[in-house]
């Protein structure tokens, strides 16, 4: 090969390989851009959501309210249960019974019979406070949770949740294989709708939750009303929340 044959060999492997990386330049960028874009508005709306959360908690807390709760147990359904609610100086809420106290029945058959039914009985009470403290898990939504799911990349967008509504999923929100859903608008920056698949300490005893929100006049949102699903305990729970006052009047 002579000299002019070399030196064109050379320029053509030279344009080739320029274009080879001009190629692979542009084909591994572009993703990235859009990816970038795809994040950019995902972390808007999470930080919209948790902005919302804190400023409507505030809000919430200068109100009282009745909560009417009613459990269906093995497809019976309970008595329900009224309690007047609002937040206590240490942001939890507290509960003042409505209720009548029904009169205490004395379970019939033998003691060996009524050891079994009150130990039913305080196996339920005790398993319904350890669902109580799950869900406060998620009602309301923890804005520190929120970010944390975000900053590990559990967070996604998902189409369905309709006009000017985010559906915003958060997985391993709470406890490892739970999945939080909740349908935020954007343009009114309230959530309508929020959506738990948990469970209990086992993965086993599957807990969902199904919560819908309203707004009061002055725009705060509450919770209107919430339906607890314990499949392995048969365990329904339906709660209600009305006749929000200002904690002045």
């Amino acid at each position: 090969m002579n000299r002019s044959t070399a030196s064109t060999v050379s320029r053509i492997g030279k344009s080739a390989f320029l274009a080879t990386a001009l190629f692979a330049s542009v084909i591994f960028t572009a993703p990235a851009a859009s990816g970038q874009g795809a994040g950019g508005d995902l972390q808007a709306k999470v930080a919209a959501l948790k902005q919302s959360v804190a400023a409507n908690q505030q809000k919430l807390h200068q109100y009282r309210w009745l909560e009417t709760t009613q459990l269906n147990l093995n497809g019976n359904d309970r008595p329900g249960t009224q309690s007047m609610c609002q937040y206590g100086p240490d942001g939890k809420v507290q509960k003042t019974p409505m209720s009548p106290q029904q009169a205490q029945q004395a379970p019939s058959g033998g003691r060996l019979k009524q050891r079994v039914i009150a130990k039913k009985k305080e196996e339920m009470k005790d398993y319904m406070g350890q669902v109580k403290t799950l869900l406060a898990m998620y009602v309301p939504p923890d804005p520190q949770r929120m970010q944390q799911a975000f900053q590990q990349q559990k967070v996604s967008l998902v189409p369905g949740g309709g006009s000017g509504v985010a559906q915003i999923v958060f997985k391993d929100y709470a406890q490892p294989g739970d999945q939080m859903t909740i349908s935020f608008n954007t343009a009114d920056k309230k959530i309508s709708a929020l959506n738990v698949n948990t469970y209990m300490d086992d993965p086993k005893d599957v807990v969902t939750l199904a919560v819908h929100f309203a707004s009061l006049p002055d725009s705060t949102n509450y919770v209107h009303d919430s339906v607890l699903n314990a499949t392995a305990k048969k365990l329904v729970v339906t709660t209600t929340n009305s006749n929000y006052q200002p904690l002045s009047q």
